[in-house]
């Protein structure tokens, strides 16, 4: 009776790639990491969406208030308003214009809870 076999003897071994003299996977030189930062710093960034009315932001927080609609953890106002829409729940339509009308923005697309950004 010999040695037990292994679950790891019947897959073929495969061997590293060796990546030069001083340079172990997953780091960088310091001149590196220099250049690296400026690339990021350099790189232009989309500027953020304009704030959003607080008249719409207090309509839509009562929206998300309003459980006769149904949970809305996990998933946007405009999904949570059409899942309302096809139980035949009528929710308003101003919130599903509101939505359409600012898909883009961050903070009309997703219920935030306060204390999170």
């Amino acid at each position: 009776m010999g040695q037990p076999r292994r679950i790891t003897d019947s897959f073929p071994r495969r061997r590293r790639r060796r990546r030069g003299p001083g340079h172990p996977p997953g780091r960088l030189k310091d001149e590196d990491k220099a250049r690296v930062k400026a690339k990021v710093r350099d790189c232009p960034r989309a500027p953020p969406p304009p704030a959003p009315d607080p008249a719409l932001l207090e309509m839509l927080r009562r929206f998300d208030l309003c459980w006769e609609y149904g949970p809305c953890t996990g998933i946007t106002r405009l999904q949570r308003w059409e899942r309302a829409q096809a139980l035949g729940l009528s929710p308003p339509g101003p919130i599903r214009d509101a939505l359409l009308e600012h898909r883009d923005n961050p903070h009309v697309t997703y219920r935030w809870v306060r204390g999170r950004a």
